[in-house]
């Protein structure tokens, strides 16, 4: 006597779908973000950076408001960011050695995390220039899922739904698996 799952053959009927994940709700690394903050020389140094870290050309950053307590006026430069979009993975996991793979839960946002590094030169094969001396920056690093792009487009711009959003244990969760970093509390 047959079974309803069995065919006339005999043979149990496949699946149609063997991976239940759906493709669309994949977290991948949007772009790495790498930023400075200084004025006059030390910005020039910060860019000298970005520059040889990258090395693409930095964006310097202009104030907008005026802060008396620390000097700034509107118009005045006060930062560089460099965005890495193409080997953003790579770049990633030797800045993540600099920092032992260890970051905290507290790091952590909606759709982005980001750390700090106080010297360069920890980074592997980054070897300590002179003119630049010892300087840090900072580093963010944005995710994102498919289907992004309907917010951000110019034309026909949508909303998306909370649940496109990345949260924060989710992006542990992804840390932990492909870049095998630790968490601290």
């Amino acid at each position: 006597m047959k079974t309803k799952n069995e065919n006339k053959s005999g043979k149990e009927k496949k699946q149609k779908f063997s991976n239940t994940e759906n493709p669309m709700r994949k977290i991948r690394i949007e772009k790495i973000a790498l930023s400075v903050g200084a004025t006059g020389e030390n910005l020039e140094k910060g860019v000298k950076l970005l520059k040889l870290l990258t090395g693409k050309k930095p964006a310097k950053r202009k104030s907008v408001k005026r802060i008396p307590a620390l000097g700034v006026r509107p118009g005045l430069e006060v930062g560089a960011v460099v965005t890495i979009r193409k080997g953003a993975e790579e770049m990633l996991k030797r800045i993540l050695v600099a920092i032992d793979n260890t970051l905290r839960a507290k790091q952590m946002s909606e759709n982005n995390f980001s750390f700090g590094l106080k010297e360069y030169i920890e980074i592997p094969g980054i070897e300590y220039q002179r003119d630049i001396g010892i300087i840090g920056f900072d580093v963010t690093v944005v995710f994102k899922r498919a289907g992004r792009r309907v917010r951000t487009r110019k034309i026909a711009a949508g909303r998306i739904p909370k649940r496109q959003v990345i949260s924060k244990e989710e992006i542990i969760k992804f840390m932990e698996d492909n870049f095998k970093t630790t968490f601290k509390k």
